[in-house]
């Protein structure tokens, strides 16, 4: 189910109290470690970590009139997701990411095109998804982006 919030404080004060501290702590994690550019906001229900239209005027090919997605952070029915499109793009990172997890993690990676999920908060690798955020700047994202997603 899809948030109201209408701000990423507000996402997060709504969050369930089983959930808020293990969000709130990977929400810090990305806005700490995410390159210059990228700026957190609610989009599609969830926090978006988007780049802005001062930074890429032409806006998400779906909708030009919202920013261009980059990642996103939800709480969900059943787990914590994490949605991050240059690991959809960028086979290279997928397989960096995929790899770096089997290391950091005793859990199996869950996993879809470009979301990974956690049911359980503590098994949330804060490190391994702050430095997955600092792998790609806003420039990079973006030429990849025209390069292999916009229509």
């Amino acid at each position: 189910m899809q948030s109201q919030a209408s701000s990423v404080e507000q996402y997060l004060a709504e969050l369930p109290p089983e959930r808020q501290s293990a969000v709130r702590a990977l929400h810090r994690q990305l806005v700490e470690r995410l390159p210059a550019g990228f700026e957190a906001q609610m989009s599609y229900g969830m926090i978006g970590y988007v780049v802005p239209h001062t930074l890429y005027p032409a806006g998400y090919h779906c909708d030009p009139k919202l920013p261009l997605p980059f990642m996103a952070l939800a709480s969900q029915k059943a787990s914590i997701n994490l949605y991050h499109m240059g690991l959809y793009a960028d086979a290279e990172l997928m397989a960096w990411f995929q790899a770096e997890h089997a290391r950091a993690s005793a859990r199996k990676l869950d996993m879809g095109k470009s979301c990974v999920r956690y049911k359980k908060p503590e098994d949330i690798p804060l490190a391994l998804l702050g430095e997955l955020a600092a792998r790609m700047t806003v420039r990079q994202w973006i030429r990849l982006y025209e390069e292999r997603l916009r229509r």
